[in-house]
């Protein structure tokens, strides 16, 4: 049969008061901007596809199942036929539900989701995926092209001359050199592909790889961040029905810090500017094509926790009513991941591939150099890489950064053998 696509979107913004990047910092006390989960259904054969990005800090576990599960059945497809990934803003849900069951058992510590508002929000993921399949385009041509990004991403990871961390080059404000150290190892170019309906485009995926952050966790002002605006201005100066959705790439190293002072909030705007100037040089390199072959592929992925974790140390940390909030919530994601690892409940990655074009969809969040080598194992596809899917098993680091050290590998819930777990889990995606 023809292909045909359903774009759809929901608003996913918290109410005021419900807590923000799992619940250390501020809770939601203004609106800045809405928060919106975008994307679209691809009726193919066997199934339908759903792809979705949503502007949360992150879904991990259950809750991810869950909404994929909604999804795939508003679809009439399976969750296996769903990739859903967050963009990470900080000032934005981070929601793991059995977190939430850990939190609320010790009654002093601010909830990680309100159970009711998520539901309304699977809710509104269903009404807008049915919505959008009453009157499906067609699906008939693919492009693709990149745009390098000008003054955005930095390797956060400031190694010293032993080749191990010297500091963690912040968006905050700061008083050091290390901003105008080099950029380090980053993925400077933008991709896009879009589907087209014949010569109209009908939706159009942007992947960059940096943390969405200029300022935040210390308001309570809940927004999309430059990247959201980026697509907003994208969607303004484009085709009128165009639905524009954008990616957060394997961001676990990389932020704005060499090109961002959080105390300066017009840096925001500016960093928006540079996105969108990006998106907007790789749309006029888009040059359609028929499409000829569609494929989607998963894999499965659980790699052995970190061995510097255990259950009964985090338990002691979470009843420890002496700590602080954020050392006492951390520890709960923590133990959330270890009990789903021990049920041996893996996580689905996922791969689109038209033509010859390949969008992966990876969870947690990765290090760059899992989209760097990615793109050099396949030069001969276009390889657009998301990262931030389920965020169950939090940073993905390279084997060699757990020698390296550093606050990344140290919240890591995997050990340093995630490196080959993952990069055989991405093996697997592409096409046969």
């Amino acid at each position: 049969m023809p292909y045909q696509i359903a774009p759809f979107r929901f608003d996913v913004t918290v109410p005021i008061g419900h807590s923000l990047c799992g619940g250390w910092i501020p809770a939601a006390s203004r609106i800045d901007s809405p928060l919106e989960a975008l994307g679209f259904v691809l009726l193919t054969e066997p199934q339908p596809v759903v792809v979705c990005t949503l502007d949360w800090t992150g879904l991990c576990n259950d809750a991810h199942l869950q909404l994929r599960q909604v999804l795939a059945k508003a679809a009439g497809t399976t969750a296996d036929r769903v990739a859903v990934q967050c963009v990470h803003q900080h000032d934005a849900p981070f929601a793991c539900l059995e977190t939430d069951r850990i939190v609320r058992a010790q009654g002093d510590l601010p909830p990680n989701m309100d159970p009711q508002f998520f539901q309304t929000c699977l809710q509104r993921a269903e009404s807008a995926v049915k919505e959008s399949l009453k009157s499906p385009r067609r699906l008939t041509h693919v492009a693709s092209a990149q745009a390098e990004v000008e003054q955005v991403a930095s390797n956060r990871r400031v190694l010293n001359d032993q080749g191990k961390i010297l500091k963690n080059r912040s968006v905050a404000a700061s008083s050091d050199d290390i901003r105008d150290l080099p950029a380090g190892v980053i993925d400077p170019w933008l991709k896009t592909v879009a589907f087209y309906d014949g010569k109209e485009k009908v939706a159009a995926c942007y992947y960059y790889a940096v943390h969405p952050i200029s300022y935040c966790c210390t308001e309570g002002h809940v927004n999309s961040e430059f990247v959201g605006q980026a697509r907003k201005l994208k969607a303004e100066h484009d085709a009128p029905d165009c639905l524009h959705v954008y990616f957060t790439g394997c961001a676990g190293n990389i932020n704005a810090g060499k090109y961002n002072n959080s105390d300066h909030h017009e840096n925001r705007p500016v960093l928006a500017q540079r996105i969108f100037a990006a998106m907007e040089r790789a749309s006029a390199q888009l040059r359609p094509e028929p499409i000829k072959r569609l494929q989607w592929t998963t894999a499965d992925f659980l790699p052995p926790v970190n061995r510097a974790f255990s259950i009964a140390e985090l338990e002691k940390q979470i009843n420890d009513h002496s700590r602080r909030v954020v050392h006492r919530n951390r520890p709960a994601f923590t133990l959330a991941w270890l009990r789903r690892h021990a049920a041996q409940k893996p996580i689905t990655l996922s791969g689109l591939h038209v033509n010859q074009i390949s969008m992966l969809h990876l969870p947690a969040e990765p290090f760059i150099e899992y989209q760097l080598r990615t793109q050099m194992l396949y030069p001969e596809r276009f390889m657009a890489v998301a990262g931030y899917g389920d965020g169950g098993p939090w940073y993905l680091p390279t084997a060699e950064a757990y020698f390296q050290g550093g606050y990344e590998v140290s919240v890591a819930f995997s050990g340093p053998e995630v490196d080959q777990h993952l990069m055989r889990g991405i093996k697997d995606l592409m096409p046969s």
